[in-house]
């Protein structure tokens, strides 16, 4: 059975609302109303993407991936197959996720603690750019596959509708900062801007930078330039 479409995310109808009873107060609008989409920050946990043809190899010939979760960004999704990684010296990650639809290249992307306790030196790279990086074994209940390639450390990165682009005045390929509040504050410095007329405003950060700022649901957050 297919998962339902996503319903539209909290912040989402808390945007909408606050601008709603502004205007009908007559009250000027805040600067985080007048964007045109409310911004998010997710934690990014360990996971994998990857080809149709690295599914079959792990998952036996005509397999697909199966959505148990849909993700903020349209069509994106968690799938209910994982996989186990196997690193240097025979260390494994098992129940790695795969995150779905399949792409057109395999990459792995890890924190740098898992990337330590694996025995990678995984590179910060950008979604796609794998050149150099290491590669890694991966198994499923059909059989192996061999990454030569593609196991990197995300940076983190903002995907913008070019709307949003054009609110913050920026363009794909610059960066951006953000600035989280709470008890552990801090600002990142160089969030990589990625724009596509399909994303929905959502930062990206990985398990360590989310436990060194101690972001939860509530912390608050500022994009800047």
């Amino acid at each position: 059975m297919s998962l339902p479409p996503p319903s539209p995310h909290r912040l989402e109808i808390e945007h909408l609302v606050r601008r709603s009873i502004y205007q009908r107060l007559g009250k000027e609008l805040p600067r985080v109303a007048l964007a045109p989409n409310p911004l998010l920050v997710n934690i990014s946990a360990r996971h994998c993407h990857l080809t149709p043809q690295a599914v079959e190899a792990l998952f036996g010939p005509g397999a697909k991936l199966t959505p148990m979760k849909w993700l903020y960004q349209k069509d994106q999704f968690a799938a209910k197959e994982t996989v186990t990684l196997v690193g240097p010296r025979s260390r494994v990650i098992s129940n790695l996720r795969i995150l779905g639809p399949c792409r057109n290249l395999n990459q792995v992307e890890l924190a740098l603690t898992d990337s330590i306790a694996l025995g990678f030196d995984a590179p910060i790279r950008f979604s796609g750019k794998i050149e150099g990086t290491p590669g890694c074994m991966l198994m499923g209940p059909h059989g192996f596959f061999e990454m030569k390639e593609g196991v990197i450390r995300a940076a983190p990165h903002v995907h913008m509708h070019p709307d949003d682009a054009a609110f913050y005045g920026v363009k794909a390929g610059d960066f951006m900062k953000l600035r989280v509040g709470g008890p552990c504050a801090t600002t990142f410095d160089r969030v990589f801007v990625r724009v596509d007329p399909e994303f929905k405003l959502e930062i990206h950060i990985d398990t360590d930078e989310g436990n060194a700022c101690a972001l939860q649901p509530d912390t608050p957050v500022e994009l800047l330039k």
